[in-house]
């Protein structure tokens, strides 16, 4: 990735902290950033990602603790360039909903808006996230 920046979502977050089937590739994908960027978004979204698969008992209780802990680490220490959302970055989302002919979904369209206003190449695991973000002009990069 050319790239000194990228924002993270949360599909990359969710497999570089916990277990999954992409996680070596994100772990990879995620360490070739010198410069990782989430949002406050990303922070909510990935503390709930966490507490579904604590509910699913996908993850036991010490275990969802010990995912939490470095994350949030990582966001106090500012291993991660943190946004935080603004009036601009809703408005945006508000007009790619109601430009698309998809199904974008709203956090999704909230992530999108950061990247596109902050001039940054998104970085997913999310296929169709990722495909609607290149129709609106975004430079997106699935990791799979």
């Amino acid at each position: 990735m050319p790239d000194a920046s990228a924002y993270i979502d949360t599909s990359i977050l969710g497999a570089y902290y916990c277990p999954e089937p992409i996680s070596a590739p994100a772990e990879d994908a995620r360490r070739r950033i010198p410069v990782p960027v989430v949002s406050t978004l990303s922070e909510v979204e990935f503390s709930s990602l966490v507490s579904r698969k604590r509910q699913l008992r996908e993850l036991t209780a010490r275990q969802a603790r010990d995912i939490l802990e470095p994350f949030e680490s990582h966001i106090v220490s500012g291993f991660y360039r943190r946004l935080s959302l603004a009036n601009d970055h809703f408005a945006k989302a508000r007009r790619l909903l109601s430009a698309m002919d998809s199904s974008l979904r709203i956090l999704d369209a909230l992530h999108l808006a950061i990247a596109i206003a902050e001039n940054l190449v998104l970085m997913t695991a999310d296929q169709k996230f990722a495909r609607t973000a290149k129709r609106c002009k975004s430079r997106a990069v699935l990791i799979t």
